[in-house]
């Protein structure tokens, strides 16, 4: 049974998006997957540009078409993470950012919300015809890298950028993989 369900971001999630941003700056941690909510301006201007990134028209230097999720708590709407999908790569996300961004609050750790936001995320990969989704992750991100392991994540390389050895997983969603 799914406990989560991926949702658009709305104005009227904006409290339940700064208290999420909040949480992650009391820890002094960084937020993945929110396609720049940790700093932004304003909730509003967030908003805005996170509509638009998918449409080419209105993306700007080397960004590419994108869809920003958050994770919800199927019955009562909490949110739990967040979630971004890169619709193509660029040369940077091939190195460094991949197809999938995502994050789990602290204080919702541990209880496999993370292998389940990144299971949904899949699934979107599929209706956006992305046959290979790469995600990347430190090394030293045991969590990250079980999450995608858990979601038949397979290593294809890794390597040292600016000091910290970086891992590439591939996951197949072709027919049949």
């Amino acid at each position: 049974m799914e406990r989560l369900r991926l949702v658009l971001p709305t104005a009227e999630d904006k409290a339940a998006c700064l208290d999420y941003r909040k949480e992650f700056e009391q820890f002094n941690e960084v937020m993945h997957g929110t396609a720049g909510l940790s700093h932004v301006e304003s909730f509003e201007a967030w908003l805005k540009d996170i509509q638009n990134s998918h449409l080419e028209e209105e993306l700007t230097d080397d960004r590419v078409p994108a869809t920003t999720y958050l994770a919800v708590t199927v019955d009562t709407h909490h949110l739990i993470g967040m979630v971004n999908i890169r619709h193509r790569l660029n040369d940077y996300l091939k190195t460094l950012g991949g197809h999938i961004g995502y994050s789990v609050r602290k204080s919702e750790r541990q209880r496999g919300y993370a292998t389940e936001m990144l299971g949904l995320a899949l699934e979107k990969c599929k209706t956006l015809s992305i046959p290979r989704v790469l995600i990347t992750c430190d090394q030293d991100n045991i969590a990250s890298a079980k999450t995608i392991k858990n979601n038949q994540g397979q290593l294809s390389q890794s390597f040292v950028h600016e000091g910290t050895m970086i891992e590439h997983y591939r996951i197949d969603l072709t027919e049949g993989a």
